[in-house]
């Protein structure tokens, strides 16, 4: 059982640790560049608005693994993503080219007009990102039904080696050199487009949907009633990171602190981001596992893992090799992320319990649970960064800090609506005796 736990969880995470890499060959592009702080705290703000803008869809692919069993339940999905991205896009052109756009960017985080044009450059030109991003998950949730997980291994490693060929090809180029900003913009635009086309290729050839019944199809009302609670849960923690970038960037050195987050944020991520994906297990495995035992443990030895990876990268002399060799910042620069990375070590439990709850949370249809942890994530995130900086804590590491804050209390708030440990930890075979009960 644990090996086939693996093969199925392995693609995912490869596609997260890949996904992680060339997001510092990324950063090592635009650090080899004129400008590099100015260059990567402006795509740092801008790539956080971006997220936030993005959040509404993120939770797509549950949406589609659980949902759209049928072509005619995958129809009113699509639909779904192509009606939101377009709100999304419009959204995002205005804050673009709109005066509120100079208002949110310029005055909102007190930064200077020339580092603003440059977020609002990125905004303008990632437009097609959210459409491109939502009819990826919408495939990635079927492959994930089926079990091909390894397409999303093969899309993202597509996509990263097309962003790493852009960076070696466009850092020489004059253009580049004279407005570095837009190396970040070709190099997201090259890897979304990648990914959509592998993943397109990998749907058509594995996915085969059936016509479904012509009674009892999927309705939008039930896809909203799903997707609310999670959109609004990753609505909110998208906007964690440009509450965090708010806070910071109205700092005496926010310019600085901003550079140095858009580095932590990245390679931070690292030894935990692919553990969210352990949310599909109990959802693709509760047939072979109704009592969740082997997934649970599975979960746990996860955890531990990852645990061991942040404490070699983060806290040993294999952080310089990652900063200066990989990265190419300088050793000043290099220091001032030292304390922020070794912060990090404490996302992967958080990281592990919660990917469990959101897991039974979505096999059992229960999203609902998870709608209150958002707020409550922010009310945690808001209130570190206006307590920490009274103890004399600022910059990076107060933004990682107010972060940390913000996940132990989402995950504290979603185990508090499954019912604590009496009803997480529990053997879940009473829930599928009443869900066969309830089919039969």
């Amino acid at each position: 059982m644990y090996f086939r736990l693996s093969r199925f969880l392995l693609p995912l995470v490869l596609t997260i640790i890949i996904q992680e890499f060339g997001g510092q060959f990324l950063n090592a592009g635009m650090a080899r560049l004129p400008g590099a702080t100015e260059t990567l705290a402006a795509y740092g703000l801008a790539w956080g608005l971006l997220l936030l803008l993005i959040g509404p869809l993120a939770q797509t692919a549950p949406m589609s693994l659980v949902l759209a069993g049928n072509r005619r339940d995958f129809g009113k999905a699509l639909g779904f993503v192509l009606g939101t991205a377009l709100l999304l896009a419009l959204l995002q052109t205005a804050l673009a080219l709109t005066p509120l756009g100079r208002w949110v960017i310029d005055d909102l985080h007190r930064i200077d007009p020339g580092l603003g044009d440059l977020v609002r450059t990125v905004l303008l030109w990632t437009v097609p990102v959210i459409p491109v991003r939502g009819l990826s998950l919408l495939m990635t949730g079927q492959l994930i039904r089926v079990k091909r997980t390894a397409v999303m291994s093969y899309a993202t490693a597509a996509s990263i080696a097309v962003g790493i060929g852009l960076v070696f090809a466009l850092l020489p180029v004059e253009a580049i050199q004279t407005r570095p900003i837009w190396l970040p913009i070709a190099a997201s635009l090259g890897m979304a487009a990648t990914e959509w086309c592998v993943l397109a290729l990998g749907f058509r050839r594995y996915v085969h949907l059936g016509e479904g019944a012509a009674t009892g199809a999927l309705r939008y009302r039930e896809i909203v009633a799903f997707v609310w609670p999670l959109a609004l849960t990753m609505l909110v923690q998208e906007f964690s990171r440009p509450l965090i970038n708010l806070f910071i960037a109205r700092q005496s050195d926010g310019a600085l602190a901003l550079a140095v987050l858009t580095v932590v944020y990245s390679l931070g991520q690292w030894p935990f981001r692919w553990q969210n994906e352990m949310k599909n297990l109990p959802a693709a495995f509760h047939t072979e596992d109704p009592e969740l035992l082997y997934i649970r443990r599975f979960m746990v030895l996860c955890g531990l893992l990852s645990i061991s990876i942040s404490l070699t990268l983060f806290w040993t002399p294999v952080r310089d090799l990652l900063l200066v060799g990989l990265i190419g910042v300088d050793p000043a620069f290099a220091v001032q992320t030292y304390i922020p990375l070794q912060l990090f070590v404490a996302f992967s439990p958080v990281v592990a319990f919660r990917a469990w709850l959101h897991g039974q949370a979505l096999w059992r249809r229960r999203t609902r649970v998870m709608a209150p942890s958002g707020p409550l994530r922010l009310t945690a995130i808001l209130l570190t960064l206006v307590l920490l900086p009274l103890a004399g804590l600022h910059g990076a590491t107060l933004g990682v800090a107010a972060l940390l804050a913000g996940f132990s209390a989402e995950t504290a708030t979603v185990w508090w609506g499954m019912g604590g440990w009496g009803r997480v930890t529990k053997p879940q075979t009473q829930f599928v005796r009443r869900k066969v009960k309830r089919e039969t």
